[in-house]
């Protein structure tokens, strides 16, 4: 446990909420495990069983790689099979192995042959854990996912990720978006690590400066999600599907919290590794934090923060989702540890409440994914319960510190540990 001094009683120094957070990610991880298939990892329904006609994707399969490498890591048993059985998924039925990159199914069935930022971005997350985890493959998977980074999304004169192609790479989408980027610069603070090449710390900052310093900045510290080919916003973009599950309309809450988790992991890889770091990072983080509790807690009277706003800050999508809790809570444990302010130890201490009162599924495991406006388990965006990644990440962050990433970090401490 990674252990901080404010003036206050917190309860990321408590015995007994450490020893929950463990115990709610043990609960977590063996839910998920139903989820194997043969050519990776599927999505599991609100009973954790899988369809019938269930198909490994890509995002799953990385995220699951990932998580289940934490859990390696940490000296959980029963947990390295699953991530050789991710690394050799990703590695074969997920890959295009005539064109390079990854396909968003397995042999593209679900008939999309694109090249996703997005999901390319979670390949290289999942190969620098397994990497740390020390699993076989996983160094050939890295090296792959980098190359393919290097070699089509990263545009140096942009400082950002380029969002998709077609599966040749003859063909670019016209389109720039700061939730792709956003999990790029997340890949970034852990290539950084398992790489020892500040040079994905520089790249991170670029996106950084870019999506946060640039635009968020100047719209009262709202994520501006969606951009053209030249990074112009595009305001109305998805204005007749607005609750579309990775590109919806207007700004949504979630992202500002995960952006502002972010910034703080940067600003501290930066100084771990000796680099000049700018002050406006812990600022911009503490700002993207007030800003979107303000907007986006109760906006509508009920309890939970909404999953999207319009640009008057009024909600347009008044479901609450799980994720965006998790990253709340992420992000006040990481400012409380940043700032030791007691403001981020009352909206951890209540982003908790609500998570453990309304989105955690005693009964059939997991947890709710989606609830509706009044609170109550909804599938009307995301059905089921396919994501382990954002819980599982939730229940560590409050007990690792800001750098280095996360799988390096849980590594740290386990060869630390006394025995």
């Amino acid at each position: 446990m990674h252990t901080f001094q404010p003036a206050f009683s917190s309860w990321l120094n408590a015995p007994a909420h450490q020893q929950w957070l463990a115990a709610e990610g043990l609960r977590l991880l063996a839910f998920a495990k139903a989820s194997r298939l043969p050519e990776g990892f599927g999505n599991l329904d609100e009973k954790g069983c899988l369809a019938a006609d269930a198909h490994a994707e890509t995002m799953n399969t990385a995220r699951m790689t990932h998580s289940f490498a934490m859990a390696h890591i940490q000296g959980l048993p029963g947990y390295a099979e699953l991530v050789d059985h991710g690394v050799k998924a990703l590695s074969g039925p997920l890959r295009d192995a005539e064109h390079g990159g990854w396909f968003a199914a397995a042999h593209h069935r679900d008939g999309n042959t694109g090249k996703a930022a997005y999901l390319h971005a979670f390949v290289a997350l999942a190969a620098s854990s397994a990497v740390v985890a020390q699993r076989p493959g996983a160094q050939a998977l890295l090296d792959d996912a980098i190359d393919i980074i290097d070699k089509y999304f990263w545009s140096e004169e942009e400082g950002a990720m380029r969002e998709s192609f077609s599966r040749d790479w003859d063909e670019e989408e016209r389109y720039r978006g700061a939730n792709s980027n956003m999990h790029a610069t997340e890949a970034f603070l852990a290539l950084a690590d398992v790489t020892e090449d500040n040079r994905w710390l520089c790249r991170a900052q670029r996106i950084v400066e870019r999506v946060i310093h640039g635009h968020a900045a100047v719209n009262d510290y709202r994520v501006v999600e969606h951009f053209d080919r030249d990074w112009q916003p595009l305001r109305d973009y998805n204005h007749d599907n607005r609750a579309d599950g990775f590109r919806p309309y207007g700004t949504t809450p979630g992202h500002g919290f995960e952006w502002a988790r972010l910034l703080l992991h940067l600003e501290a890889a930066r100084v771990q590794a000796g680099m000049l770091t700018p002050g406006w990072l812990v600022t911009d983080a503490q700002k993207l934090f007030e800003r979107n509790c303000l907007s986006g807690w109760e906006v509508d009277g009920a309890p939970g923060i909404v999953y999207t706003l319009d640009w008057d800050n009024r909600a347009v999508v008044r479901h609450r989702l799980h994720w965006t809790h998790c990253e709340a809570s992420a992000a006040a444990s990481a400012l409380l540890k940043r700032t030791f302010d007691a403001q981020y130890e009352t909206w951890y201490r209540l982003f908790w409440d609500f998570c453990d009162t309304h989105f955690i599924d005693r009964e059939q495991g997991s947890w709710h994914h989606e609830l509706d406006p009044q609170n109550h388990p909804s599938a009307d965006i995301w059905a089921g319960k396919p994501d382990l990644y954002h819980a599982w990440q939730a229940v560590l962050i409050p007990r690792l510190p800001l750098a280095p990433s996360m799988a390096t970090a849980l590594k740290q401490l386990s060869q630390s540990a006394p025995v």
